[in-house]
C-alpha cells in the first residue's frame, strides 16, 4: 500500500513537499502524517511533543478536510493523497 502525502507552504520548507509512505495495515491518517513529520519541541511543526497533531494543522484526505479526531480513526487506503496545511491567514 502506499500513500501520497504532500506538505504545504511553510511545512513543506520544514518536512518536504512530496512523500510516498508504505504504512502498516490499519495506519491511520494522523499516523501516517506523524510518520513523516515526526515530532517537534517547536510552535511551528505539524505535531506536538506528545505526538498530537496541532490544533491550527489543518488536514486533508483525496481532497477532504478532515477535523483532528477524524484524523486519529480514518485508516488510510492504498491511492491516498494527504494533504497538510499550516494556519491560513490573509488580509
Amino acid at each position: 500500500m502506499t500513500v501520497r502525502v504532500r506538505f504545504f507552504a511553510q511545512f513543506r520548507e520544514r518536512y518536504g513537499g512530496d512523500h510516498r509512505v508504505e504504512p502498516a495495515p490499519g495506519a491511520t491518517v494522523a499516523d501516517v502524517v506523524r510518520s513523516v513529520a515526526g515530532t517537534g519541541a517547536d510552535e511551528d511543526s505539524a505535531i506536538g511533543p506528545d505526538g498530537a497533531l496541532r490544533d491550527y494543522v489543518i488536514l486533508m484526505r483525496n481532497g477532504t478536510r478532515l477535523e483532528h479526531d477524524e484524523a486519529e480513526t480514518t485508516t488510510v487506503e492504498d491511492g491516498d493523497e494527504l494533504a497538510v496545511f499550516p494556519p491560513v491567514a490573509g488580509g
